[in-house]
């Protein structure tokens, strides 16, 4: 048996229409802090997003701990400059006996003052992405560390139906979905939408909106958002000096003051007070999969 399994976690019944989910503890709930996560098509910048995020919470002032949910373990590097070992990982050096281990020895500190922790997962086919993700959470809650954060980011995997996708939705108060201006990322978006609508009959989380990411343009974006009653609350354009600060490890935040670094990082100082701020909790009409291609297809 896996060590994974050793406590399985049970399925107590249906969890939004057609899926049964997890049901999270319910001593496991992050209270006192706002929570996002932040969705989207695989490769369309979700951690590229999440870490400037974080970046200008903390430049408004506000203690944040962003969780990667990947097993790639990439989402902070930005924030820290490296790899970070995964929960998963150090939680296996101790055969599984949490009581083992201290804080720094999965959470690490980034850019001004950014908490950074990588939940990882299990090996592909051998669990569950959920599992880890409530590992996580439980953790930093025995260890006080959610006590201290005002703001907590759930980067999440890319558009996967599985647990590792929806654990997140269980803690958030509202989803971000990232997004470009092109057919295969809002088609994503799109079923995103449906996912998050699903979990939002049972659970707290609702829709905040999309961010357009890596788009001169936002037509195609603006026009799915009218037809479905969903809104667009940022746009960060395609520019290379955001690709340049991936390959340099860093946030906007920490780069040199080019025009177009000096705007992006205003969009995500004016995107992290707006969520700050209150967003309404969205609730629009996913659209059906033939209806998506006549709206933005071409003939």
């Amino acid at each position: 048996m896996s060590p994974l399994d050793r406590n399985p976690p049970v399925l107590r019944g249906q969890d939004g229409e057609g899926s049964v989910q997890v049901h999270q503890d319910a001593e496991a709930q992050i209270t006192g802090a706002k929570v996002f996560s932040v969705y989207g098509k695989g490769g369309i910048g979700k951690s590229t997003t999440s870490s400037n995020l974080s970046a200008a919470f903390s430049n408004l002032g506000k203690r944040v701990l962003q969780i990667g949910c990947d097993p790639k373990h990439d989402s902070t590097f930005t924030l820290t400059g490296h790899l970070q070992p995964t929960v998963i990982d150090i939680l296996k050096e101790v055969d599984f006996h949490p009581e083992e281990l201290r804080p720094e020895d999965f959470v690490t500190e980034g850019y001004n003052g950014v908490k950074c922790v990588e939940a990882g997962g299990p090996p592909a086919g051998t669990g569950c992405g959920g599992y880890v993700v409530g590992q996580t959470v439980k953790l930093l809650k025995q260890h006080h560390l959610l006590e201290e954060t005002d703001v907590v980011i759930f980067d999440v995997l890319g558009d996967v139906v599985c647990g590792g996708f929806a654990a997140p939705l269980q803690h958030a108060d509202r989803a971000l979905i990232v997004t470009a201006n092109d057919f295969d990322s809002i088609y994503a978006m799109n079923r995103i939408i449906a996912a998050v609508q699903a979990k939002s009959k049972n659970y707290k989380v609702r829709l905040a909106g999309c961010v357009a990411n890596r788009s001169r343009e936002t037509n195609e974006v603006d026009r799915y958002c009218d037809t479905v009653g969903f809104n667009r609350i940022a746009h960060m354009p395609d520019v290379d000096a955001i690709r340049r600060s991936r390959l340099k490890k860093k946030t906007l935040f920490e780069m040199d003051d080019e025009e177009d670094i000096v705007r992006c990082r205003a969009e995500y100082i004016r995107l992290a007070q707006t969520l700050l701020d209150g967003t309404e909790g969205l609730a629009p009409a996913p659209m059906e999969d033939r209806d998506i291609f006549e709206l933005l297809g071409f003939d």
